[in-house]
């Protein structure tokens, strides 16, 4: 039977996906909500300023979710991190200790949604609020958000809400995947960029989401595609011992086995959900890896988050929307259309077959049977000889990737990754366009200086030069 809580966070979704059509326009009059005595989180109708009795700040431009279609949030993981160090900073500053500081969002319902997003994070993460108690104060003054949304292209049939967000960001904390005291900032935005891999761990030390691998590098549709052995470094670096596919076969699984990589094939049709038999072998797989599991589809969106998500519900009993936030805050994009009501479907059988799982555990570490777990939980995907049926005859291959979607044209995965592509190149043109304006400006101050001072000319050659201009 589900608790109160759940049947009611059930209704209200219901309720949500009903109204999904809510105005996104800017509040009708200001609301001011006390977060603490000094901090307060505010929906305004325009930008306000610092006094001597307030310090105030926004995020709406500076951090800003990057959508694929109609998707537009929760901000991912570096965003949040970003915002908490600000916040931080702003509340341990001495200047700052007399004044009252307030966070402020003037945009649309998009950006007041990312907003009581950040804020209500903020407030469980380093305030210890239970993630009721942080959402309570997020709508004690009768404001509303919008539900986010999913990535699909087509219309939006499950919305999650800020409170699973909260949630879920309490479960991550609980269980260790959530520590900024660790957290390289840096490092996740360059993985997580199309040029550099494209990957996301989802759980830390567990499972590496990351976009699917091409027989060889090159560029396809705007998107940067890798071979296989531009990930064996870094999965060595982080203890990765096993690939999944769960795509239709780009690659020749030996160039990962060969390395020393355990590795399976679970294909099922892009947009679509599993069957019953793929959802336990992956969890078998999984819960048999003697490190951490590195999954992919084409994207490494919609089927990765969605088989992850099960293994999540499984064996740390989060609701589904609690996995599916926490998935797209690691890895924005995530689960996608009947997806998501699948995942949902899922989770009740998910949490009994985790209850089960945990108590045989248990008895055997009673009984010291831990060190033959491998091998019993193993048995239906071992043949007699000793070879994973998940490894699949070329004759069952001719049968498993025959989708001709797939096989002849661009598919969800395909235009997920291109508009990955698309944004990121569009944000690394933007920044290299201000650098190069900024240099220029230099050399213009430079050349001044040396027509009015008689500055070294070869100074300046030196600077023309290193940008390289002839």
């Amino acid at each position: 039977m589900k608790r109160k809580s759940e049947r009611r966070r059930a209704e209200s979704r219901k309720k949500r996906c009903a109204t999904h059509n809510s105005s996104e326009a800017a509040p009708n009059s200001d609301v001011y909500i006390e977060i603490t005595d000094q901090l307060y989180f505010a929906l305004l109708k325009q930008k306000i300023k610092s006094t001597a009795e307030r310090h105030c700040f926004c995020i709406d431009e500076e951090l800003a979710y990057e959508n694929f279609y109609a998707d537009f949030g929760p901000l991912n993981l570096a965003m949040f991190y970003r915002f908490c160090c600000k916040l931080t900073k702003k509340l341990k500053s001495i200047t700052l200790s007399r004044k009252k500081i307030i966070f402020y969002t003037c945009g649309d319902a998009k950006k007041q949604a990312n907003a009581a997003y950040l804020i209500g994070s903020y407030a469980v993460m380093n305030l210890n609020m239970p993630p009721e108690e942080a959402y309570s104060l997020l709508v004690s003054k009768n404001s509303t958000y919008i539900p986010f949304r999913d990535a699909s292209f087509g219309t939006c049939s499950y919305n999650l809400n800020i409170l699973d967000c909260l949630s879920a960001v309490h479960k991550a904390l609980q269980y260790g995947w959530l520590d900024f005291s660790n957290f390289d900032v840096e490092e996740y935005e360059h993985y997580e960029r199309a040029e550099n891999g494209d990957l996301n761990w989802i759980i830390p030390g567990k499972f590496l989401a990351f976009s699917g691998p091409h027989p060889k590098s090159k560029i396809e549709n705007g998107y940067p595609l890798h071979a296989p052995e531009a990930y064996i470094p870094y999965f060595r670096n982080h203890n990765i011992t096993a690939v999944v596919r769960l795509n239709k076969k780009m690659y020749d699984a030996r160039r990962f086995t060969e390395s020393g990589f355990e590795h399976h094939d679970l294909f099922f049709v892009d947009g679509s959900t599993p069957n019953d038999s793929i959802v336990r072998k992956f969890l078998n797989i999984c819960e048999n890896a003697e490190g951490a599991i590195a999954v992919h589809c084409k994207a490494g969106l919609g089927r990765t988050g969605t088989l992850i998500g099960c293994y999540m519900m499984k064996h740390y009993r989060m609701t589904a929307a609690e996995v599916i936030a926490w998935i797209r805050i690691c890895r924005p994009g995530s689960v996608i259309g009947p997806q998501q009501n699948f995942v949902e479907s899922k989770q009740n059988s998910l949490w009994a077959e985790g209850d089960v799982f945990r108590e045989k555990m248990l008895n055997e570490q009673e009984n010291g049977k831990m060190a033959v777990t491998r091998i019993l939980s193993g048995v239906d995907d071992i043949t007699i000889n000793g070879s994973n049926k998940n490894r699949v005859s070329n004759k069952e291959e001719v049968g498993l990737y025959n989708d001709e979607e797939e096989r002849n044209g661009l598919t969800q995965g395909d235009k997920l990754r291109a508009l990955k592509s698309k944004r990121q190149s569009r944000s690394s043109t933007g920044s290299l366009s201000w650098l190069v304006a900024m240099l220029l400006s230099s050399l213009c101050s430079l050349a001044l200086w040396w027509i009015v001072y008689g500055f070294p000319s070869s100074i300046l050659h030196f600077c023309i030069d290193g940008l390289g201009f002839q």
